[in-house]
């Protein structure tokens, strides 16, 4: 029988090239995304649907997943691939960015797997697979509501595998790290944001941003290789829980799962930490 996956965010980046993986190894492919005329070459497959879910408009969600059985009979996977990063000081994003930050990152991936959980029980199998980020493991300046939806993700990721392992059920964690940078260009969503920084900032911003653009300077993995990854983790057949997913993170990862958090901490702040700033 052939096996099929859902995968949210297919417009670009890591869902659309994780699409492209799947159908290309001959599975059955549902990609969905929240505006379908950003499919492009998706279309006209035989072995991909393509059709709209939000994952902020829980009925768009139940139609996908009524529409993926009615054409294939079955889901065997889920990857919860939709999200997007804000970029800035915490003190400055309006509180509405704030809970669509966790809407779409957080609640939307828990939308998804919800509808999807009952016919994954029903047959007894099924694997989910939430693609975090390097920004799940350690945090950054600048990317403090990104970071916190990343390890709320994490979080219920982790503690719904002792719920749905029983039952046959398979949950996996991906990390790129490319998605530190990529999450902020056609990823982030700046519309309602401030563009008023308090003074006493400057000098944070401006430093972070400066470390920022050293780390954009280490090579990253391509979309098609965290897709790679992705793949990995839904067909290897263990229940390998967590998959690092580009080179660039992994000295920080080993610092955060590796050594103590004394030694964590101060590899951190000297890595991405200011240092004081006098009052004017």
């Amino acid at each position: 029988m052939t096996r099929t996956v859902l995968i949210t965010g297919c417009s670009s980046g890591f869902g659309k090239a994780t699409a492209k993986r799947f159908a290309e190894t001959g599975w059955n492919v549902v990609a969905t995304m929240r505006n379908v005329t950003s499919a492009g070459d998706l279309n006209g497959q035989p072995n991909i649907l393509v059709t709209r879910l939000d994952v902020q408009d829980p009925t768009s969600v139940v139609s996908a997943v009524k529409q993926a059985i009615d054409r294939f009979g079955h889901v065997d996977a889920l990857i919860n691939n939709a999200g997007f990063g804000l970029h800035g000081i915490f003190e400055t994003i309006p509180p509405e960015k704030i809970q669509e930050q966790f809407e779409v990152n957080v609640f939307g991936a828990m939308t998804v797997t919800r509808v999807l959980l009952p016919h994954f029980r029903a047959r007894r199998a099924g694997i989910i697979v939430n693609v975090s980020s390097g920004a799940g493991v350690f945090t950054l300046p600048l990317i403090s509501l990104y970071c916190a939806s990343k390890f709320a993700l994490e979080g219920f990721s982790e503690a719904l595998t002792y719920e749905v392992a029983p039952l046959g059920i398979t949950v996996k964690i991906v990390e790129p790290g490319g998605s530190l940078s990529t999450n902020f260009g056609s990823r982030s969503r700046t519309e309602g944001m401030s563009s008023t920084v308090p003074s006493d900032y400057l000098p944070i911003a401006e430093d972070a941003g400066a470390r920022f653009q050293g780390l954009a300077q280490v090579a990253t993995a391509t979309a098609e290789e965290v897709a790679d990854v992705i793949y990995t983790a839904t067909t290897d057949g263990t229940d390998q829980l967590r998959y690092v997913a580009t080179r660039d993170i992994e000295p920080f990862v080993r610092a955060r799962r590796e050594t103590s958090e004394t030694t964590y901490i101060k590899t951190m702040r000297d890595a991405f930490m200011a240092r004081p700033t006098e009052r004017t």
